[in-house]
Formats: structure tokens, sequence, C-alpha cells
């Protein structure tokens, strides 16, 4: 125990030291290749989405647009996990054999919106489309008003429900209740391609009493109850589809602590959540701790969750609503430390909900897409090894390169998804996320147009569990002359050398790109002496050079490489 509370306090003051350390210090630190970086889509009330009612042909088309318009946001960010609420309150959104259509997405309750149109299976498509994964996100105990039609049909089927101010709840002692979560998590799972089911509010409800210590009412009985409606869960996805991840949404402090309070409110024993238990027994894959706090109510609790991850996977729940005024006075600072401390960390983001992100409260969004300036995988599911099991993609050349700069990648496996690596060298460095150009690509071809003939490509099978094979290169034999003579950018790791053709261009400003094309960098020309570019906040590796002139017309100026020596 002592060694344990020593580890958590050197994390709290490591934790609060790096919060208080300049931010843009961490601009210059490698992204991480592996992380999750996710958004709660509500569909509840129709808070995020639908905003348009699914009655006919052309409203279901714009029920689609809206939900793609999102995740073109979402991509843009790079993105690349999405929690969508596909049970609402003992109803849902997609056609289900167990329970009522939710009325977000018709208006009505119970009502289909016709047309063969499932909104879950084309959320998962188009989630898929863009190298996200989707993950059901599931609201278990909660069942909506007391006379919604979800609560009655509950009620029809002889189940145990309390009602309080807040809203009707199935009781969580029943033993009716885990086979039947159990049951409505089965079905999505077989019917759909889902990559993870979100246990939300898999817990006590608040205003339940406080326990009676008789009739199998203690803490111990409440905290067994509700791990035996998880474990039915668990037990239930893993048989039909083990790499499906389970995660859930605990309440974002697990217990008090040595030095710090949860001030009454936490997982453990307030509401009966053994969140970190189900870790250590592989009963979750994932954990997004609903962190919704700041300061000393936010970096020694997630130093908790770090210290008891048992390899398992963290995933910081982020109260980005609290950045609307309307909802609370945080600053974007607040989110933004949180953020910077967490990915030291080594954990993930989830920004609660998607409304307040897309909308770039206090510039969020544009922070979010600065922040994950390249593609990042999704961890590995821990406790699952590959064995060798993953197919090499085979193919000797890779690359067919023409003339016009179009090059064809082609390659030929069975693993279910395919990385796509590019860099200026060679052979390319695929741990390197800066080079990650399409992550969980399903096919077997692919079609560049106006390649810089700089590119080497290399390419990874992965399969459902995260696990990538070794690289496939191209190879070096088929690249042309062109290639190797193109010379590079000078630059001395602190400032570039403009080539005498920025001169020529009326320059207005100058962008630096990453491989992927992601802006890191937009330079005033009139902070530009001597013909020398300030690259020195920019981190080893490579990058392209592009001019705008007064009239907004580009010219690409070349690449560099920033090597600093030790």
């Amino acid at each position: 125990m002592k060694k344990l509370f020593l580890f958590t306090l050197l994390c709290v003051i490591t934790i609060t030291a790096h919060a208080q350390t300049n931010l843009s210090d961490y601009l210059t630190k490698q992204m991480p290749k592996r992380e999750t970086r996710a958004v709660w889509l509500t569909t509840l009330a129709n808070l995020d989405w639908p905003k348009t009612y699914a009655r006919s042909a052309e409203s279901i088309e714009q029920q689609k647009q809206e939900l793609i318009d999102i995740l073109d946001k979402y991509q843009k960010a790079n993105i690349n996990t999405v929690l969508l609420q596909a049970r609402v309150r003992a109803a849902t959104i997609y056609p289900s054999d167990i329970e009522p259509w939710d009325r977000c997405i018709t208006g009505i309750e119970g009502r289909a919106p016709g047309y063969g149109y499932d909104p879950l299976a084309f959320a998962v498509t188009e989630c898929h489309k863009r190298g996200m994964e989707l993950h059901a996100w599931i609201a278990t105990i909660p069942v909506g008003a007391k006379n919604s039609l979800g609560c009655r049909t509950l009620k029809q089927k002889g189940f145990r429900i309390r009602n309080y101010a807040t809203g009707s709840y199935l009781d969580p002692a029943d033993p009716s209740v885990a086979p039947y979560l159990a049951s409505i998590c089965g079905e999505i799972v077989r019917k759909y391609d889902v990559d993870g089911i979100n246990l939300d509010y898999i817990r006590y409800p608040d205003g339940w009493p406080r326990p009676s210590y008789r009739d199998g009412d203690t803490p111990d009985d409440r905290r067994s109850n509700i791990t035996t409606i998880v474990r039915a869960i668990h037990d239930e996805v893993k048989s039909i589809k083990p790499w499906v991840k389970m995660s859930c949404s605990p309440i974002g402090k697990h217990a008090d602590l040595a030095r710090y309070s949860s001030k009454n409110f936490n997982a453990h024993d307030r509401v009966s959540q053994e969140a970190q238990e189900w870790l250590k027994l592989g009963l979750m894959d994932q954990l997004y701790p609903m962190q919704y706090f700041r300061g000393d109510n936010y970096y020694p609790f997630l130093a908790d969750w770090v210290e008891n991850a048992y390899k398992r996977e963290i995933v910081t729940g982020l109260g980005t609503y609290f950045l609307d005024p309307r909802e609370g006075n945080w600053t974007l600072g607040d989110l933004t430390r949180q953020m910077y401390v967490s990915r030291d960390l080594g954990v993930g983001h989830a920004h609660f909900r998607s409304y307040f992100l897309t909308a770039n409260k206090q510039g969020v969004y544009d922070f979010e897409k600065q922040f994950n300036a390249v593609l990042s995988l999704t961890p590995t599911v821990q406790g699952v090894t590959s064995n060798g099991s993953v197919p090499q993609p085979i193919n000797a050349s890779l690359a067919e390169r023409r003339e016009d700069k179009s090059v064809t990648l082609a390659w030929k496996a069975v693993s279910p998804y395919y990385n796509i690596y590019a860099s200026y060298g060679y052979p390319v460095d695929t741990e390197d996320a800066r080079n990650l150009l399409y992550a969980r690509y399903t096919g077997q071809i692919i079609n560049l147009k106006n390649v810089n003939p700089n590119f080497y490509f290399a390419v990874r099978g992965m399969d459902r569990y995260g696990h990538e094979t070794a690289a496939l290169q191209e190879n070096s034999n088929n690249l042309t002359t062109s290639k190797s003579s193109v010379s590079l950018l000078a630059n001395d790791g602190n400032t570039v050398t403009l080539p005498a053709a920025a001169k020529l261009t009326d320059a207005d400003h100058y962008v630096i790109l990453s491989l992927q094309g992601v802006i890191l960098r937009i330079v005033s020309a009139k902070s530009v002496r001597n013909n020398q570019l300030y690259i020195g906040s920019l981190s080893d590796g490579m990058y392209s050079l592009k001019v705008y002139n007064h009239k907004k017309k580009s010219f690409a100026l070349g690449s560099f490489m920033v090597k600093r020596t030790s």
C-alpha cells in the first residue's frame, strides 16, 4: 500500500508540474502512433444528431447528410473513435427485435423510418469509410419517463422499475436485468460490424435509497449486482465477436484518495461501480471515466485511473460542454491543459459531447485539429496476441508510378484492414505517426494523384485486435532516378533557406505542412528575414513548404528534413 501511495503521489506531483508548463512546449513532442481520440455522439432528445426527422425518402437523405457532415468534421480533426448512442432509453436507433424505436429518428416513439433505412448500419458504414471505429453507446439502467413506450414495454415484461424525478430506472438487483441487457448488446454485435460496446449509466441511479444493510442490500451486494450485469454483457459480446471492445463510462472519481476527497461522489462507494476491478478481471478493455472536473478534482484522480489500469486502456472523458457559458465557466486553457497532460501519460481523450466540439466553442475544434496534427491508430486490445496470425501483404513492387504523378498501390492479403504509410526516407518508418497516410483501409488497391515524387510507400496489414504485420515496403529497385535527384531545402534545424523562386511569388504568407498535408504552421512573409524561415519549434521529421501570394494563389516551394544532432 505504501508503494502505491508513493506512486500516486509522484504522479500527482508530475501532473501538477506539467499542468503548469507552457503548453507550446508540447508542440515539439512527437505525436503518438496509437491513441484513442473519441467523441460521444448523443441521440437522446436529438441533442447532437439527428436534427431532421426521417419521415420520407427526402428527409432520410437529409438526416444522413447531417451525420456525414458531422463525421467529415471528425475526420478533419483526426478523430478515430465515435461513441454513438444506439440504445437511448429502453429504445433504439436501429430495427430491434427486443425494444421499440426511439423517437429521435422519426419524432414518434416506436415508428420506423421505412425505405430500408437503418441509422446504425449507415453510421457504421460511414465511420469505417473514414477509418474510424464506431462503438455502440448503450444507456443501461435508465429507461426514460415512466409513461414512455420503452418504460411501459419493460413493465409489461415484468421488470422491477423505480420512478424518480429524473426518470425511471431498472432495479440492478432484479435478476432479469443482466440477461436482458446482454441480449440487447448481443443483438447489436450480431447484426452490425461495431468495433465496441460502451456501457453508460451502468450503476445505481442518483436518488436511489442508501443501502438498508438487510435482505441482500449492502454496498458489497450492490457492487456485485452491477458487476453481474457487466459480466453477462461481456460474456455475451465476446462469445459472438471477441475483438469487439468492451468499455464503460464510470463516474470520474473512482474513490477517495489518501490526500484528495471525491467530495461524496465517486464510482466505487456512491454508485456501486467497481470499474478498476472490471479492468483487472478483463471484463473491460477500456474505461472512459467521466472526468468533468478541474484542478485537484481532475489530475490526482487521473493519476489514480492510470495507476490502476492493469495494462488496459484509459480514455479521459472531457467536460467539453463546460466551454459553453450556458453550461459552465471553463476556459479553453482548462480543457487543453487536461488534453496535453493526458497524452503525456499515455491516456486518450473523449469529448462530451459532439455539438460543443463541432460548434468550436472557444476554438476547441480548431485546437483539436492542431492537437491531432497527424493520424493515430487506436491501441491494441490488451491480453490478445497476434501469434503471427495477421497475414503479411504480398507484392514485390507495391507502387506503380506514372508520368502524370499518379501512383497506384496494390497488394494481396486477407487482413481486414491495412495501414498505408509514406515518407521521404527509405525504408519508411512505420512506427512514426507522421508517416501514416491512411488508417484501417479496407481495400487492396488505392489510386493516388499528384504524388510528390520524393515519397516512398509501405503497407501493413492489421487484424481486428489492432495488431499489425511487418511492413511491405516499396521495392527500392523500382524507384525512378528522378526521385533520388530531387534536392531538399537546406536548413540548420532552426531556419530553412527559401529557394530563389520564393522572391518571385509576391509572397503574402508561407505554410508548413506535414506529409499528410496537414497545415502545421502559417508564417507571415513580413516575418521572414534574409530569406530564412524560422522552423525551430518543429520536431524532427519531413515537411513540405508552400507560399501563398496576395491573390491567394499557392506555389509549392519544396520539402525539407529537420534532423538535429543530440
